[in-house]
């Protein structure tokens, strides 16, 4: 267990199962690979004028565009100002089809059945297990604080963009694998494709 424990979803779907009230929320492509690579407990987008507007509560399917895909199911939280989404499922790595849904724009209305249709076919969430995750850098210093130091200073300036850290199933370490900007990497220089 781990102190960020709270922040893992276990919902398999908006909520309560109904679908009142559905919204469609485009995630921005330049926030894909944000909300991808960190996990977020919520989205937060700009406000918009004019039309119906969501209400905290209202269940979300949140879209990326071209074509269209389900990457994350979520209840708004607020609304007006600015829209906050609060998440109950993720599929950004494994994103769902979701030709169904004509976007018209940011942020609307969606009809109810075709939000329960995306939930099904997003079907149940994967069983929870316990993960080790590493990421090792030879650092030279004086000291054991300055090394680490040192590490987070790397950490910060270099990213998941740069850094491939490493992850394997508990009690599996032979399956490591090595995962940069999200995704699988080979790191033997060998075996370069």
């Amino acid at each position: 267990m781990t102190a960020t424990d709270h922040r893992a979803s276990r919902s398999t779907d908006a909520g309560d199962g109904r679908a009142e009230g559905a919204w469609a929320v485009l995630l921005p492509p330049e926030r894909l690979d944000a909300e991808r690579l960190v996990h977020h407990d919520s989205l937060e987008l700009p406000g918009s004028a004019g039309g119906s507007r969501p209400r905290p509560g209202d269940p979300v399917a949140v879209l990326v565009d071209s074509p269209p895909r389900l990457v994350a199911l979520g209840r708004v939280t607020r609304s007006g100002d600015g829209l906050a989404v609060a998440y109950t499922r993720r599929a950004f790595d494994e994103p769902v089809p979701a030709e169904q849904v004509t976007l018209t724009g940011p942020v609307g209305p969606l009809d109810p059945g075709v939000f329960r249709q995306l939930v099904d076919r997003l079907g149940p969430p994967a069983p929870r297990r316990t993960w080790l995750v590493s990421l090792d850098l030879p650092i030279e210093a004086d000291s054991r604080a300055e090394a680490v130091r040192l590490f987070w200073s790397y950490v910060q300036e270099l990213g998941p963009a740069e850094l491939p850290a490493f992850v394997s199933p508990s009690g599996d370490e032979l399956a490591m694998q090595a995962f940069v900007l999200g995704a699988e990497a080979n790191q033997d220089p060998e075996e370069d494709d």
